[in-house]
């Protein structure tokens, strides 16, 4: 009962998202430990009895479940350890199937638990027991009363099938384990103790229901003062293990003014980054099923308002941006236009000629900081031959290089910064360096030049 309440709820839940979401393919491979110790008693029976009939009950709620499919292995249940220690007694005993459930209880039944425990050689078959899926969700539930006994790494192998997407991190249920045994079993996925048969049932529903349904979240991205009050940003959930993409969403307001309400998968650690500018990223974060998940993020923004002063018709202007200290561009941003970023101080250098630097620009929580750059002015330079010649600029009685002219065109348009400048040129056929020739002017805002070599 409890199995059908929990992924009752799950159904709700989703629906409650308000979201468009298309259910993928849930694939639960049942990894069943048939070692010896199995035999064991436990309350109303043996450990063994008692798990084959609430797993059966469990196989029963399943029935009909839309997009879920089930798939049994099992390990320990050919060689009795005491005469054949086999450390690769393991098989998949009924593969996965839209209508298998009864098939798996049949092979259930007939188990008889002789051989040992050997959990990161049957975690690593089990890699090749799904089919290949684009979208399938493949889950493993392990059932065992053990630990590893064949000195193998049931950590590792679990960590490198996440890493390569093969599988959502394990859930693992320990029948009648004891505490001490409890760390073992940690590193291989979620983790449930079964001390007693109620529990194994209820632990058994828990993880079913984990296992199918996704949860819901909401990220709060963080204003200056704690509030949640930045949005309209789009945001990457990865898997922590795999680096897998597993979601974008671009962060909305629902109707209520709060951070709208997100469906997601519980089973996966994820790695989540905000893009803002620069980007947010928060590490390790585990989801817990059946309940409102908030994930806060400090994502405190202002904006820059670059302008152009004047009117004309000049080429696109644009500036980047950088952390300020940093060599590293954030972004490259359009002169005239409006962006956003994180609250914080940065370096411009704007991509004039000459270039402009400013440097601690400082962003602060909803303002607008505005930044005006002076209108160019523009130097029509012409001559009647080909020549070598370059543009400087003069500063402190300095000359600095800013271009080049060509060697080949005998006209071109210069769109340049207010201020004073030279031009030092020599025809292609003076071969002596007395006819060079140089050219003092003066650039106002808005103003044009006419320079003649």
């Amino acid at each position: 009962m409890l199995i059908g309440t929990l992924l009752l709820a799950g159904s709700l839940l989703s629906t409650a998202s308000g979201q468009q979401f298309k259910e993928p393919l849930s694939r639960i491979l049942f990894i069943y430990d048939a070692s010896n110790s199995m035999m064991g008693q436990w309350q109303s029976g043996d450990k063994n009895k008692v798990a084959k009939r609430l797993l059966g009950q469990a196989l029963d709620s399943l029935k009909g479940q839309p997009n879920v499919q089930v798939a049994l292995r099992v390990y320990g249940h050919t060689k009795f350890y005491k005469q054949d220690r086999d450390c690769e007694d393991t098989e998949l005993v009924v593969p996965f199937s839209a209508r298998n459930h009864d098939k798996i209880k049949t092979r259930l039944g007939e188990l008889r638990p002789k051989g040992t425990t050997l959990i990161a050689y049957s975690l690593e078959q089990a890699a090749n027991d799904f089919p290949p899926c684009k979208d399938c969700r493949n889950i493993i539930i392990l059932i065992t009363d053990g630990i590893e006994e064949c000195g193998g790494d049931p950590c590792a192998v679990s960590m490198a099938l996440q890493r390569k997407g093969i599988i959502l991190k394990p859930f693992v249920i320990g029948v009648g384990l004891d505490i001490e045994f409890k760390k073992t079993f940690e590193c291989i996925g979620n983790f449930y103790d079964a001390s007693n048969e109620s529990t194994f049932q209820d632990v058994l529903g828990i993880v079913i229901s984990q296992a199918l349904n996704s949860t819901s979240a909401q990220v709060n991205l963080l204003d200056i003062a704690g509030n949640p009050t930045e949005t309209n940003v789009n945001m990457t959930f990865y898997d922590q293990f795999s680096g897998r993409m597993a979601y974008n969403f671009v962060h909305t307001m629902n109707g209520y003014g709060n951070p709208d309400t997100l469906k997601i998968d519980p089973v996966i650690n994820y790695k989540l980054v905000v893009h803002t500018i620069p980007q947010v990223v928060k590490d390790s974060i585990e989801l817990t099923a059946g309940t409102h998940n908030i994930i806060g993020v400090d994502a405190a923004q202002g904006s820059l308002l670059l302008k152009l002063a004047g009117l004309g018709n000049y080429n696109k202007l644009k500036a980047i941006v950088r952390e300020q200290g940093s060599m590293e561009t954030l972004h490259l941003q359009d002169l005239n236009t409006q962006e956003r970023y994180l609250v914080g101080k940065y370096d411009l250098e704007i991509l004039t000629m000459p270039r402009i630097y400013v440097e601690g620009v400082d962003i602060r929580q909803s303002h607008t900081t505005t930044l005006e750059i002076p209108q160019p002015g523009i130097c029509s330079v012409s001559r009647d031959a080909d020549g070598y010649g370059s543009l400087y600029v003069e500063k402190n009685n300095q000359l600095v290089w800013l271009c080049n002219l060509s060697e080949e065109s005998k006209r071109e348009t210069l769109t340049l910064q207010p201020g004073k400048y030279k031009i030092i040129f020599r025809p292609k056929g003076a071969r002596e360096s007395i006819f060079t020739v140089e050219k003092n002017f003066r650039i106002s805002s808005g103003s044009s030049v006419a320079i003649k070599l």
